[in-house]
């Protein structure tokens, strides 16, 4: 399906690159997590051997009926549901007419005119900033088989397990600027997707497959003849081919040459694009309404049930995290960019009754020691328990977060540990003793009469050498904030 070419939102200047503008807008196939294929009972499981789950239907044998797949139908409801979209109450199916080898029937069945999914956004954070990108439509179809070609021997074969397999095509507005932008937008959806369980997001395996169509013009200007870039399966590539389309695309009309639209595709070893196929419009295909199919009927009451059973979804979760634990918006919405994240954050939360410095520590060095492992949250050695236990170690005035972050490392290579026994084993409570604590103030004043008289003078950044002072006297035990009331006390 082809993303519509209609007038978009206002430039922004600071996005320019040479003086143009880059539009994309995404078109996403989102594979269904479905048992069965979208119009027969072939299974739709991953890694079979060639051609065992492609029954008579798939194989578009004579005499063969599509039979519409009641759990597609309420997967594509649950995401319009959760996209603020229309669900269309009467939706055709079309067939999409070309030749292809792995195409069994010579057309694909797909919807056009009326799809079951209009409109509706996606929103997320770019950096701080709050960004939104509109739907055109979202509509179900069948997935075709796949070509398997063997180069050592010249041969190509045909594999036709993924023939029928249920996919749901998102397609949005050419709504985003920059690459950085439209891989956040992927990333947003992949993460709504799988939240609400309709798609099982393994782009590996073809699950959740993107298209991006790229354009560059002049501000003002009329939208310029985009190419697609198909079947973009990480987020990294998908960076890499959107920046070197743009450049490619700038640097032909900078030379005087014309755009053509074309389909092409992404060589990560090289790093370029390069041109498949001139680009096909909805003419090409000759779509008309399959006359296999009634028209698919989704009355209020469907929609109802499927709302009613539908898990809390992201953005609902992020206003309730507002709301309840008086997180920022951006805060709310990175602890909910995954379920698992969002249970982690909340059960430590119970656990300690510190949202903000549990959010923190999540977002920050668990994130970090998680990302230095290519790990998810799922693979976290510290439970939300230790975690609880050691953010109120902090927050009772224990241990300094220095002393927390090296009882972090210390659960990380050993998840049996006891927050409190590695606390004592390692000697690293905080000197909360205002006697012992006013001794070493004394001392260190006494020693650094130069850092005093600055400090009176005007100089503050006197005082940071003073606090270095103490904390090394201490040992790096004394609790900072007594350290900076005693000595603005003291000093004044």
């Amino acid at each position: 399906m082809n993303t519509p070419v209609q007038e978009t939102k206002p430039a922004d200047s600071s996005l320019l690159i040479m003086g143009y503008e880059v539009v994309i807008g995404f078109e996403t196939h989102a594979q269904l997590s479905t048992q069965s294929k979208i119009f027969s009972r072939a299974p739709t499981a991953f890694g079979a051997a060639p051609n065992t789950q492609a029954c008579a239907v798939d194989l578009a044998l004579p005499g063969t009926l599509p039979v519409m797949n009641k759990g597609a139908v309420e997967r594509a409801i649950e995401l319009g549901l959760a996209l603020g979209s229309h669900i269309a109450e009467r939706s055709i199916f079309a067939r999409k007419n070309y030749f292809y080898p792995d195409l069994p029937k010579g057309y694909q069945i797909s919807q056009f005119e009326i799809p079951v999914v209009q409109g509706g956004a996606v929103e997320f954070y770019l950096g701080d900033e709050k960004k939104s990108v509109r739907l055109v439509r979202a509509h179900l179809e069948e997935d075709a088989g796949k070509s398997l070609h063997e180069d050592f021997i010249g041969q190509t074969g045909i594999d036709l397990n993924r023939a029928g397999t249920p996919l749901l095509e998102i397609v949005t507005e050419p709504d985003m600027r920059s690459s950085a932008e439209a891989v956040a937008y992927a990333k947003e959806l992949h993460k709504i997707v799988t939240w609400i369980g309709i798609c099982d997001g393994n782009m590996q395996e073809g699950s959740f497959r993107c298209d991006a169509n790229v354009s560059v013009r002049k501000p003002g200007a009329p939208l310029g003849t985009r190419r697609e870039i198909k079947n973009l399966n990480s987020f990294k590539f998908m960076q890499q081919a959107i920046d070197y389309e743009i450049r490619w695309q700038i640097e032909e009309l900078e030379d005087g040459r014309a755009i053509e639209q074309a389909t092409v595709l992404f060589n990560p070893d090289t790093g370029e694009t390069r041109a498949m196929r001139s680009k096909e419009d909805a003419a090409d295909y000759r779509y008309f309404p399959d006359p296999d199919l009634p028209p698919l009927v989704i009355a209020p009451e469907w929609v109802e049930r499927v709302r009613a059973g539908m898990t809390e979804l992201p953005r609902v979760m992020a206003q309730r995290f507002v709301r309840d634990y008086g997180l920022s918006d951006y805060d709310a919405t990175a602890l909910t960019q995954s379920r698992e994240v969002a249970a982690y954050f909340e059960a430590a939360t119970q656990a300690c009754g510190q949202p903000k410095l549990v959010g923190n520590w999540i977002m920050g060095e668990v994130s970090r020691r998680l990302n230095l492992a290519e790990a998810d949250i799922s693979a976290c050695p510290i439970t939300p328990a230790q975690l609880a236990q050691l953010v109120g170690r902090i927050q009772d005035g224990t241990i300094s977060n220095n002393a927390a972050r090296q009882v972090l490392d210390a659960l990380w290579s050993d998840p049996q540990g006891s927050v409190n026994a590695i606390i004592e084993a390692r000697g690293l409570k905080q000197m909360n003793d205002s006697g012992a604590l006013e001794k070493i103030v004394d001392a260190v004043l006494a020693a650094n009469p130069k850092n005093v008289a600055e400090f009176r003078a005007g100089n503050a950044k006197a005082l940071n050498a003073l606090v270095g002072q103490i904390m090394k006297g201490s040992q790096g035990k004394a609790n900072p904030q007594q350290v900076n009331a005693l000595l603005l006390q003291k000093l004044a």
